[in-house]
């Protein structure tokens, strides 16, 4: 009876160890406190938006713009974003592929989450054995908790959240990465970055669905950056590539002219195998849609397997390549 009477106890204490992590974890949700978000009225849409047309593909841009960011920053404001966006417009009308800003909102965000790191640090390195496609969709970048937190309060819940573009404009997104340092050996290094796609070729599985549209903007204070910074954001997302170009296999950063997916002046996106597919698998991508006679929108089909690069999606869009010793083959 003594034994009954003991396991019983146990038993209710693990229930209520296990409801008190569950509703621990439902209350840590509901306790993330969605921004008041009101629309700037003074914005001439359609002004903007008057190049759209009926039956052309299109992708829609949503922009948040916090009202309490601190006095000291500058990097961005409300003139800025608009010229880079219109910039964004101009660079991919040759693609022939149109943005429509559906909004520019503001309102106060926590002000915790005006400056984050965006993932984790990633723990396993890539090596000569995958590409880095293939490494990213073997290891996808995870979301740090706090950047997690920032999309819950910041990007308001829409049935059209997977497939609409949102650039949000914070003060610093930090992004770590492994580099080789010296001989076996490999550094944590982190970029402060002017702006950040979180495309799915690297966090595939691990952003959820409704948030996989987020594009962080923290500089556009240069030229170039205002010139080119939207563009190139919305082409990790749309494209779905990293930075590369022709014969440039793809890496963290390259510094060179001529694409709009590398660093430098150039605006090329570039179609054919040879330009790397990219014009060809941004007119695939799920973010893009047609307007009918009717007004509705016809969306292209979504990931089959989560977007990673050689999402089935592509078919013969996508560049088979090898991966290459980031040190000495003899180590």
């Amino acid at each position: 009876m003594h034994g009954e009477w003991l396991r019983y106890n146990q038993l209710k204490s693990i229930v209520l160890i296990l409801s008190l992590l569950f509703f621990g974890c439902l209350d840590s949700k509901k306790n993330i406190d969605k921004v008041q978000w009101s629309t700037i009225q003074t914005i001439e849409l359609s002004k903007i938006n008057s190049d759209i047309e009926l039956e052309k593909p299109t992708i829609d841009v949503g922009i948040y713009l916090p009202s309490n960011l601190d006095s000291s920053f500058n990097k961005v404001d409300l003139k800025m974003l608009i010229k880079g966006f219109k910039s964004a417009k101009r660079i991919y009308e040759p693609a022939n592929v149109q943005l429509n800003l559906l909004w520019i909102k503001t309102g106060n965000i926590n002000k915790k989450f005006l400056s984050i790191q965006a993932n984790e640090i990633p723990t396993i390195a890539r090596t000569e054995y995958l590409n880095m496609y293939e490494h990213m969709k073997r290891h996808p970048a995870k979301l740090t908790e706090e950047t997690s937190m920032a999309f819950q309060s910041i990007i308001e819940p829409s049935i059209n959240n997977h497939r609409t573009i949102y650039l949000i404009v914070l003060q610093d997104v930090f992004f770590p990465f492994l580099e080789v340092s010296e001989g076996r050996n490999w550094m944590i290094k982190t970029v402060r970055t002017g702006g950040l796609s979180f495309p799915t070729y690297s966090y595939v599985n691990s952003i959820p669905k409704e948030h996989r549209g987020a594009i962080t903007i923290t500089n556009l204070s240069r030229q170039d950056r205002l010139k080119r910074t939207i563009a190139h954001e919305i082409g990790h997302k749309a494209m779905n590539v990293s930075h590369e170009y022709y014969n440039m296999n793809p890496e963290h950063e390259i510094y060179a002219e001529g694409g709009l997916m590398i660093y430098g002046q150039g605006e090329e996106i570039p179609s054919g195998e040879k330009g790397r597919w990219h014009l060809e698998r941004l007119l695939l991508s799920p973010f893009i849609y047609k307007k009918n006679a009717s007004g509705k929108k016809i969306w292209n089909p979504d990931y089959k397997e989560y977007g990673h690069y050689y999402d089935p999606i592509y078919g013969e869009f996508s560049i088979k390549f090898k991966g290459t010793s980031p040190i000495e083959e003899n180590w």
